[in-house]
Formats: structure tokens, C-alpha cells, sequence
């Protein structure tokens, strides 16, 4: 399946969601099998090819928070470090753009 964004170039890098600067839109890349938290994962919506945005990550290890589909939802630090993604190069939230 072809994500419905591509990154924003062939080289584009792949990181950890947890290390996406906050205000970011990327594509899921990559997805972890372990535990069974793909599954709740994929209950949630969050998928390969699906184009997140990062809206904050807590510090101490805390939750990440993130847009998709319209809505914000939280996962763990450990989960965040195993979903990487490739950053979409001019993709910032509505309120970057408002502010600039």
C-alpha cells in the first residue's frame, strides 16, 4: 500500500515518532509487532501510510501526542520509539503556519 503523501523526497530519513520535532507531519513508515500493541494501534487508526502530526512529546519519558484523522491521541514513550516515520518536508500544523 502506497502512502497517501509521499515523503518528501526518496532519501527522506526515518526516525522514531518520540524524536519527530513537535508541530511535524510525517508518514508511519514502519510499525512495531510486539505485545500485541499492533493491534491496538491499528484499532486506533495508526498504521503504515497513515500521515501523522506530532503535537507534543512529555519529557522524562512521558506520552506522545499526536493528530491523526482528526483526532489526538497519547501513546506511551517506549511504543513512540518503536514507530518510525519519515518527516513531510512543508507539512507543519495550523499553528505554525498561523504564526508565521
Amino acid at each position: 500500500m502506497t502512502p497517501p503523501f509521499p515523503p518528501a523526497h526518496s532519501g527522506s530519513h526515518i526516525l522514531p515518532l518520540r524524536d519527530l520535532p513537535n508541530g511535524t507531519s510525517a508518514v508511519v513508515s514502519e510499525m512495531p509487532s510486539q505485545d500485541g500493541c499492533a493491534e491496538r494501534l491499528e484499532a486506533l487508526g495508526l498504521r503504515v501510510g497513515k500521515v501523522i502530526e506530532k503535537v507534543s512529546g512529555m519529557p522524562f519519558h512521558g506520552p506522545v501526542t499526536l493528530l491523526l484523522d482528526g483526532r489526538q491521541i497519547a501513546i506511551g514513550w517506549k511504543i513512540s520509539s518503536c514507530i518510525l516515520v519519515s518527516p513531510l518536508k512543508g507539512r507543519f500544523s495550523t499553528h505554525d503556519r498561523a504564526v508565521r
